[in-house]
């Protein structure tokens, strides 16, 4: 079955979703149980897994007695799908505006700043080739 987008995930599904990247892409019920925000039970959770991979979203294998949960999806498109949903939540859309946000609100170093315009430059470089 092929993977289906994360933006068609419930509020718990993604939080679960969330707990398995957060456990390094390889976890278990308990331990995702565990990482979720006023935790159903572990029969409710390991319903929750099963209604994700049937909508392909994650998949398992055996290890022993337990299932061993991860994502159809590599962490890097996760990664992506959840900063767009982000982006279109917080921000309408406006990339600028979130990136501005960040910059003015967050506690940046020197080092941070030189690093983050290093990376803008790259970027401008690159597009002017393009």
């Amino acid at each position: 079955m092929p993977a289906r987008s994360p933006d068609h995930l419930s509020r718990r599904e993604r939080e679960i979703m969330n707990a398995v990247f957060a456990l390094g892409n390889r976890a278990v019920a308990e331990a995702i149980r565990d990482r979720l925000v006023h935790p159903p039970s572990l029969s409710a959770v390991r319903v929750m897994l099963a209604r994700l991979e049937t909508k392909g979203v994650l998949r398992h294998e055996q290890a022993g007695a337990r299932n061993v949960y991860s994502a159809t999806t590599s962490p890097v498109t996760a990664k992506r799908a959840a900063l767009r949903q982000y982006l279109h939540t917080f921000f309408g859309g406006s990339l600028r505006d979130m990136m501005t946000a960040l910059v003015r609100d967050e506690s940046w170093t020197a080092d941070d700043l030189t690093a983050l315009r290093g990376e803008i430059d790259r970027v401008r470089r690159q597009r002017r080739q393009s």
